[in-house]
């Protein structure tokens, strides 16, 4: 039995921020690496970021790099994504996955339902 549920997105204007939260329930989750990916319409599904289980190794894509952070707090069985200076092209559907190992995009195995952000000129 795996859960995962986003939250937080929402509409902003060019430029501003959002900090989406993804609380997770279940076994063994302190143990796995975890992740955010985002679908623009029309367009597959990409990573943003990943992070492993102790929070010690992160990654990101360069398209996001240095605007978006992604973080975990184990103890509250959440992963967040801070977002800032948030561009239109930033505007997709944004999911929350679990992972055996943050070093392999096919270990991402288990997601959540999405968020939308939205972000206007």
């Amino acid at each position: 039995q795996v859960q995962l549920v986003e939250s937080g997105g929402g509409l902003v204007q060019a430029g501003g921020s959002l900090r989406l939260s993804c609380a997770y329930s279940g076994r063994t989750f302190s143990s796995y690496a975890m992740g955010w990916f985002r679908q623009a319409p029309g367009k597959e599904r990409e990573f943003v970021a990943g992070i492993s289980w102790s929070g010690g190794m992160t990654y990101y894509a360069e398209s996001v790099k240095g605007r978006f952070t992604i973080s975990r707090d184990n103890a509250k069985n959440t992963v967040y994504l801070q977002m800032n200076s948030l561009k239109p092209e930033d505007t997709a559907v944004y999911y929350c996955a679990r992972a055996t190992t943050v070093q392999a995009l096919t270990a991402y195995t288990n997601w959540g339902q999405g968020t939308q952000v939205t972000v206007s000129s």
